[in-house]
């Protein structure tokens, strides 16, 4: 699942390549994906690419005041596209192609564009037509963004006071802060030296203060290490970059340890005991209760 240091890194892309240039053609090939009809994808047509923008994991275009605003979701994914002159007429079916955003040629004829595409069977990938992002219900329900210079540590000990929460959950929460998901949250947890299912409300003062320093370091090195690079090189970066996540089996780079996974109805956590547990493995909760 695309995350905010790889949906900055996309709208940095977009940024560079798609900003200044008209929109030829919006066509929605799953029509399950458009979630607005108000005014219609029809309309970005003869628009010009004025601002890229993130909020979140949200990517938004701004088309001459009219956004394109977009939500990967977990398995969608942005792939850009010199040329889109010779692609085929796009017709709907079960392929992977939800959207194609068709920009206008080039001096050289070429007409670059992108592709939104979903793998998998659950179709989750949104895309928004708006006169204001605000009016996209999950851009408007965002919590703060970790990157954000109004992020302190005052604002996260405000966030963690008294929730009873589990701190893996919380992190994940978009409404609570913005753009973490589930890889991310490991790799701050990891960094933090803290066990996924430690309560919130139970940190002290100075685990408050751990916690936001490995948000923000986790978080900033990653799009540091995304900025630049083409869209279909961003997966395999982040995949590069992460200590715990989806590395169970594998030594902690830290300690040694290995790394341990706890996993659910549909999805899975990675930690390791050492840095994290005080040495005690979690058991999984689908089987018994949870060690903190």
């Amino acid at each position: 699942m695309p995350e905010l240091p790889e949906v900055a890194s996309l709208a940095e892309f977009l940024g560079r390549h798609a900003v200044g240039r008209t929109v030829l053609a919006v066509d929605v090939v799953a029509i399950q994906a458009l979630k607005t009809f108000d005014p219609p994808a029809g309309a970005l047509g003869g628009l010009t690419v004025t601002a890229v923008a993130r909020h979140g994991k949200f990517l938004d275009l701004d088309c001459d005041g009219l956004h394109l605003v977009i939500h990967l979701a977990r398995a969608g994914w942005l792939r850009w596209k010199d040329d889109l002159s010779g692609a085929k007429p796009v017709r709907p079916g079960k392929g992977p192609l939800a959207v194609r955003v068709r920009l206008a040629p080039d001096d050289t004829g070429a007409a670059p564009g992108f592709e939104l595409t979903e793998a998998g069977t659950q179709k989750r990938l949104a895309v928004y037509v708006t006169r204001d992002p605000q009016e996209v219900p999950g851009v408007a329900a965002l919590g703060p963004d970790p990157l954000a210079d109004t992020f302190t540590v005052d604002v996260l000990r405000g966030i963690v006071g008294g929730n009873r929460s589990q701190i893996k959950g919380l992190l994940r929460d978009q409404k609570v802060i913005a753009g973490i998901g589930n890889a991310y949250s490991d790799e701050v947890l990891h960094a933090a030296r803290m066990s996924p299912f430690k309560i919130a409300a139970t940190l002290t003062d100075d685990q408050v203060a751990d916690l936001h320093a490995a948000i923000v370091a986790t978080l900033a090195e990653a799009v540091e290490r995304a900025r630049g690079l083409a869209a279909k090189d961003l997966k395999a970066e982040k995949k590069s970059g992460l200590r715990v996540h989806n590395r169970a089996g594998q030594p902690c780079d830290v300690c040694g340890d290995t790394i341990r996974e706890v996993s659910f109805a549909d999805s899975a956590l990675q930690y390791c005991p050492t840095c994290q547990t005080g040495g005690k493995p979690l058991a999984d909760r689908r089987m018994s209760k949870l060690l903190r």
